[in-house]
């Protein structure tokens, strides 16, 4: 399970649809939503 923290509800909050990603200088990352308010979460080096 990937935490990442949601800037709207300003907690951690586990990632649901976590994805995966690379970005575009290489990096790997994280990205999803929020389980409480839906809004995008992100997470750089998971």
């Amino acid at each position: 399970m990937a935490e990442g923290y949601c800037v709207k509800d300003k907690k951690k909050v586990v990632i649901q649809n976590a994805e995966r990603i690379t970005m575009k200088n290489g990096k790997p990352a994280t990205q999803g939503t929020c389980p409480d308010c839906g809004g995008k979460v992100f997470r750089i080096g998971a």
